[in-house]
């Protein structure tokens, strides 16, 4: 594992566990992207550049007709010098050109991984865990220098990649572009492989093969969006969970994001990542530096899981941060959809109450209980308690719940301001806006303008000040809307489309001052539920509200899309009341129990008005979530039926020591005289005997993989079993 160069054939060679990548620094400067793949010890370019004279690919080298960047498969691609593709980077100059030369200048290799400035990204807790190489480019006309960041895990078929921009000439530079990554692949014989969706309806897969020309994933929305994720992966055409390789890219950021694949003439495919370039600019003054995002690059030679498996390690374990990275989540009830905006403090005891005689752990005030709050139309920004709702305060209230030993949570969302709240008639130039123009809201609400640091300033008050008043455990951060008329009141005219990323900027400064700040507060981000479920907040907080659709049907492709790439002990999920105020759908209590417990288990409804059967049954699902707690949100998943190809799904996780696994399987739709059904089970000690607790039958390893399990009939719709196996 590590990264050598060789100085004969300036070659480098980074190694990550099994995965290899190499590229090439090539004569004049330019440099080659080589290999990236399955291991190998030492390479000896086997696969070396070839060269021919292409028509209308033009020759940077008047002397060498075969030489051109139009077909020369490249690290980081610029535009103007006879690379028609879309480049990496895109800078505009003060004379108004646009053309970059960017040559090799330097390198350096070092142990570690450093920290990104005032981004997220994975880290290391001691330098021999991973090594980093920064290729630095320069164009000589501008003296601006391009740093190339690559960091290979020594644990995981993983690396990361990231780009500074430094302007050490006299001139100041427009980035109009800065991918965080591109590879250019020697082929184009790959299926896309992506995660569309929308609010409720979030992270569907969807895959499909490569044409000619551009295809590409992105968000304009100001944020990373329930309509696409900031993901893809280019797989074979035969790729399953175990079989066929997959090269998937991830990017750590929040906000408008562009994935691109473009396959070229010769059948080459050129994949970039990063800040969207719409409606993007960044003005870089001499002196100054500019700073991508990261993307996680992920390799695997064995399928979607093993894919999967190297993405939830790496963003558990280096990723996630602070006390509850480790900790078992607890099981919460949340009052939304029991109680909505009409609530007192009366309710909201009974309700947690009636939780704690069932098992429950915390109780989460939701929106309302803050400013004059009694529907969406007012009092965001207004953070103060109600005291007609709250007449004792959130102290007392907070005091009630230790007493009962229950732990307290509350709502939040602070990025956002109603047009009726004093923080509004106060600071009217504090959302974003454009000067002339109206005020397009959504859910009656506007945008605060966090690209200033006035605002962030007045946010981190605000919320400390709350969370200071009271025992508060957890906070749920919520995002209600989109950015329109993307403007802000602080920045210069030349400088508005630096809104967009120095929001985000700002954003990630609130969070990291508010969670250094709060240690002992688990933060939960949510943005209409999935709407912003991204590796950059689980830097920030280690759990995302996977959806605000809470139907056990409609979960079942949510949450089976989500585990792709993101940790199941990053997901909240939650057991509703029926019919399901989303979808209408009535479903058994049993059937949304097994479904919510395949995640960070939890209850969205009000426990006071269910009857003794079901009380009985919350019992039971909150006892038997307990039990097998440490298995779903420490263990490893294996996704068996897959809801997008077939009408039930089946999934199941299994211990590291693999001496446990719980296996779930979903029936959706009853049929008349249906043929039996049997899974293959996974992640199981072939040698190693298994009790099925729930069957009273024990069977090896082998068996239950090779051949299988019998699933049993199951009458009519919606049912479901979930099981527990233990080694004996």
């Amino acid at each position: 594992m590590g990264i050598t160069f060789v100085e004969q054939t300036r070659t480098f060679h980074l190694q990550a566990n099994d995965m290899s990548y190499v590229f090439q620094v090539l004569d004049g400067g330019y440099v080659a992207h080589l290999y990236w793949g399955k291991k190998v010890n030492r390479y000896h370019h086997s696969n070396a550049i070839r060269y021919a004279d292409r028509g209308f690919s033009g020759n940077p080298i008047a002397s060498d007709r075969t030489f051109s960047l139009d077909t020369l498969p490249q690290e980081y691609p610029s535009f103007g010098h006879t690379d028609y593709r879309l480049p990496a980077v895109h800078i505009q100059l003060e004379n108004g050109s646009t053309v970059m030369d960017l040559r090799y200048h330097s390198h350096r290799i070092e142990k570690g991984k450093p920290q990104l400035n005032g981004l997220p990204a994975t880290y290391v807790e001691n330098e021999d865990e991973a090594e980093t190489l920064e290729i630095t480019l320069l164009d000589s006309l501008t003296q601006l220098r391009v740093v190339l960041t690559y960091t290979v895990f020594e644990k995981w078929n993983a690396m990361t990649r990231s780009v500074r921009f430094e302007n050490n000439g006299e001139e100041s530079l427009k980035i109009e572009k800065a991918a965080s990554v591109n590879v250019d692949f020697r082929s184009a014989n790959f299926e896309m492989l992506r995660l569309p969706g929308a609010h409720c309806r979030e992270r569907h897969i969807e895959q499909s093969p490569l044409h000619t020309g551009i295809q590409s994933v992105e968000s304009r929305r100001g944020a990373s969006s329930h309509q696409h994720n900031p993901f893809i992966a280019l797989v074979d055409e035969n790729t399953t969970e175990d079989t066929g390789e997959v090269f998937a890219f991830n990017l750590v950021y929040s906000g408008n994001f562009l994935a691109t694949a473009e396959v070229d003439q010769f059948s080459q495919t050129r994949v970039t990542m990063g800040i969207n370039p719409f409606d993007f600019s960044w003005l870089l003054q001499p002196g100054e530096n500019f700073q991508t995002p990261e993307v996680v690059m992920v390799y695997s030679s064995n399928g979607l899981t093993e894919m999967s498996h190297t993405f939830h390690r790496l963003y558990q374990q280096r990723l996630c941060r602070g006390v509850f990275r480790d900790l078992e989540r607890p099981i919460l009830i949340n009052n939304w959809e029991a109680t909505y905006f009409d609530f007192h403090e009366d309710k909201i005891y009974d309700i947690a109450k009636s939780g704690k005689e069932l098992g429950i752990e915390l109780f989460v005030l939701d929106d309302g209980w803050f400013g004059k709050r009694d529907d969406d139309n007012s009092s965001l920004g207004d953070w103060f308690v109600d005291e007609k709702k709250l007449p004792n305060g959130l102290e007392e209230l907070a005091r009630k719940m230790t007493k009962l030993d229950m732990q307290f949570g509350l709502w939040f969302e602070p990025e956002m301001v109603s047009e009726d709240s004093e923080l509004y008639r106060q600071h009217p130039d504090w959302c974003i806006h454009v000067p002339n123009r109206r005020r397009s809201k959504s859910r009656n609400q506007l945008v605060l303008d966090y690209s200033r640091h006035d605002v962030c300033d007045e946010m981190i008050k605000r919320i400390s000040t709350i969370l200071q008043q009271a025992p508060i455990t957890y906070v749920k951060w919520d995002m209600n809307r989109h950015m329109t008329e993307v403007g802000s009141a602080q920045l210069s005219k030349n400088r508005q489309r630096e809104t967009g990323h120095r929001y985000m900027l700002g954003l990630y400064r609130v969070l990291e001052e508010l969670t250094i700040a709060f240690p002992h507060v688990l933060f939960e981000s949510c943005s209409g539920g999935g709407g912003r479920f991204d590796p950059g907040m689980l830097y920030y907080m280690p759990q995302t509200w996977t959806s605000d659709n809470t139907d056990a049907i409609s979960r079942l492709k949510i949450q089976y899309g989500t585990s792709l790439v993101y940790p199941i002990r990053s997901m909240g999920a939650h057991v509703s009341a029926v019919p399901n105020h989303q979808v209408q759908r009535e479903t058994p209590i049993e059937v949304r129990g097994h479904v919510a417990m395949s995640g960070n288990f939890g209850y969205e409804l009000d426990v006071t008005t269910l009857s003794s059967e079901e009380h009985q049954v919350i019992k039971e699902q909150v006892a038997y979530y307990k039990t097998i707690r440490h298995i779903v949100q420490f263990g490893h998943m294996y996704r068996l039926v897959n809801p997008f190809k077939q009408q039930d799904a089946a999934w199941m996780f299994v211990t590291d020591d693999q001496s446990e696994a719980v296996f779930s399987y979903v029936k959706v739709l009853g049929e008349a005289n249906e043929p039996f059904k049997r899974i293959k089970l996974k992640g199981l000690i072939k040698t190693k005997k298994y009790h099925i607790i729930e069957l009273s039958e024990s069977y090896y390893g082998d068996e239950l993989m090779n051949i299988g399990v019998n699933i049993p009939q199951l009458t009519g719709d919606f049912q479901s079993v979930m099981w527990r196996l233990i080694e004996e």
